[in-house]
């Protein structure tokens, strides 16, 4: 099996979009990037504008030769309704009528109505498929985050190879919630993409209580499978994040994809600031980009 991490905050954009060689087949997970449309009471600077056009190109072009597409939610950042990669695919999502909030079930509905007629599309909640030996479980719906989150509800999946074993979090937040924590723990990762908590809200839109839940679960999930983590998301709008879950990095199993590929931490978001520098935005263009999806 080959993993390769395409886009992620790491690498520019917000995104978890990832490429996974297995068997005979290529899939393709969450393949979309978007960015924060606000940060710092700033819209993005020009590099995280390059760094989306050069991320979507690079997701349109291994989509495109991809097997089977995997959407998890449909969040911008993880879905994209107005690419043209889906014709002939086999496309596994959340499901559009159980287990969804107002918003993602308005998204949904669209993204069946652009795509469903090119594409094989095929509702994946709590259900199991096989490609040439190549087993791909997805999770029952669990919570954007905490229990009762107002974000709705995202699918985690796992793809078995036979010899090794991948699971994608997606965006449970932490995982935030035990019942998260144990699906993970019993598909039993050899890698684990995960989500880290928006610690970026601390004390506003997440508490400290839900960091240290998310914090001990992690810890858990690394004690009980000994998985490599890519470790990324959310946690990485955060200046704080290693400061925040040292006892996570401490551990050694944990890194960001752009680590994980070998390159360079490329995290702009969380630098928006120093990007703009003491340049004042044109706040009437930033919305005004062409291709631009803001999360």
């Amino acid at each position: 099996m080959k993993v390769t991490p395409v886009a992620f905050e790491s690498l520019g954009v917000r995104s978890m979009a990832t490429l996974v060689e297995a068997g005979e087949r290529k899939f393709f997970i969450d393949p979309s990037a978007a960015l924060g449309p606000s940060r710092y009471g700033l819209p993005p600077a020009r590099e995280e504008l390059s760094a989306l056009e050069e991320s979507k190109k690079r997701i349109h072009d291994l989509a495109a030769g991809s097997d089977v597409l995997v959407i998890t939610h449909y969040h911008y950042d993880h879905h994209d309704p107005d690419e043209d990669f889906y014709g002939g695919k086999i496309v596994l999502a959340k499901d559009i009528e159980g287990n969804i909030n107002y918003s993602q079930k308005g998204r949904g509905r669209y993204f069946k109505e652009q795509v469903g007629g090119v594409c094989d599309l095929q509702y994946a909640d709590g259900r199991e498929f096989e490609f040439n030996n190549v087993k791909v479980a997805f999770s029952k719906p669990f919570p954007h985050g905490p229990e009762g989150s107002r974000l709705g509800f995202v699918l985690m999946c796992a793809i078995d190879d036979g010899k090794e074993r991948l699971v994608f979090s997606s965006d449970v937040q932490g995982p935030v919630s035990d019942e998260s924590r144990d699906w993970i723990i019993e598909a039993k990762p050899d890698l684990l993409v995960m989500d880290g908590p928006p610690t970026y809200f601390l004390g506003y839109k997440f508490s400290v209580e839900n960091m240290e839940k998310a914090k001990e679960n992690t810890l858990k999930i690394i004690n009980e499978t000994g998985c490599e983590l890519i470790l990324e998301h959310h946690i990485l709008r955060d200046l704080k994040y290693k400061e925040r879950f040292a006892e996570v990095y401490d551990t050694g199993n944990a890194k960001t994809a752009a680590e994980y590929l070998g390159v360079e931490n490329k995290l702009l978001e969380m630098h928006r600031k120093e990007l703009w520098g003491t340049e004042k935005p044109n706040y009437s263009m930033m919305p005004l980009q062409k291709g631009v999806k803001y999360d």
